[in-house]
């Protein structure tokens, strides 16, 4: 029995992918449940993928079995597709820019283009990446039918006009190439945006630590995370966390006009800097957001579906 006592209709539901590096932060496993907690969301599957190598050599694998433990302890173990995606970012078999591309599929590329396929005459496939682009572009790449049946928000990538460092782009630069080369529209969330959903560690203990088994398995891989992270100097700070990937889901709920401009997708060097491709076409990002709507989005479904005890 559903918690909510509202009813999306059905001509406004979405359908959805979750591609996650779930195991790199603990920011993915925020927004997976809250993906999955979300009426308006027809969830079609959910992609596990790497991270980098730098601080563990099986990323992907862990980030799998990171998003196995967040359906587990939700209840949603065996209700919703999850599914393995890329090892490792794209590569090329020799010099050249796209030609020469060794995108392996699997089953998380697959399950992109099977969805997209499955779409309905002036439908949409919404795919939320909350790291890198690698299935996307491997996806496109080999099928690229499909490019027009796909919306893709993505969270990476430097502020505009210059671009510089950032995680989820470093971990597959290539792919991001791909994918801003081709036709396929995109939503880009860059860093300074994306960190815009902040709460406080006491806000968790009290708004999540609470509500059942995910309660408690989130706020201790909070703990967690923290205790991981004390020797970085900086960040995280102390007692709050930016749990970044919650803007994807909010983009994806609501588009939040009036909050992007539209710029020329650029061309990304091997440093991240962004350099001008006049070939290339516009693509939405995102210049700000509202966080706090967001994460009390996430507290309240949080609290609907898994009430306290003696509630």
């Amino acid at each position: 029995m559903s918690p909510y006592r509202f009813e999306v209709v059905p001509t406004k539901r979405k359908r959805v992918i979750i591609d996650t590096d779930t195991r790199n932060e603990v920011d993915d496993q925020f927004a997976v449940l809250h993906a999955l907690m979300t009426p308006m969301f027809d969830i079609k599957g959910i992609i596990a993928t790497h991270f980098g190598h730098d601080r563990i050599e099986d990323s992907l694998e862990a980030s799998y079995q990171e998003l196995q433990k967040v359906l587990e302890y939700s209840g949603y173990a065996g209700k919703v597709k999850a599914v393995r995606g890329a090892e490792t970012g794209i590569t090329k078999e020799r010099d050249g820019f796209f030609s020469n591309l060794k995108c392996k599929e699997t089953d998380g590329s697959r399950l992109i283009v099977e969805e997209a396929y499955a779409c309905k005459l002036g439908e949409k496939l919404y795919i939320g990446v909350l790291g890198p682009l690698t299935n996307v572009a491997t996806a496109i790449h080999l099928h690229p039918e499909i490019i027009e049946k796909l919306i893709v928000v993505w969270n990476g990538g430097g502020l505009y006009p210059d671009g510089g460092p950032e995680f989820n782009l470093v971990n597959d630069i290539l792919a991001a190439n791909v994918v801003f080369r081709s036709d396929v529209e995109v939503w880009q969330v860059p860093t300074k945006v994306y960190a815009l959903p902040r709460a406080s560690l006491a806000e968790l203990q009290c708004k999540v630590l609470p509500h059942g088994e995910i309660g408690k398995f989130l706020f201790e891989e909070v703990l967690l995370f923290f205790e991981e992270m004390q020797n970085n100097p900086g960040w995280p700070l102390p007692e709050s966390l930016d749990i970044c990937d919650l803007t994807v889901i909010a983009l994806l709920m609501e588009e939040h006009k009036y909050c992007y401009t539209y710029e020329t997708a650029p061309f990304i060097t091997n440093e991240m800097y962004y350099r001008t491709n006049k070939q290339n076409r516009p693509i939405r990002v995102y210049t700000e957001l509202d966080g706090r709507y967001v994460l009390e989005d996430f507290f309240c479904k949080l609290s609907l579906n898994y009430p306290k005890k003696g509630e």
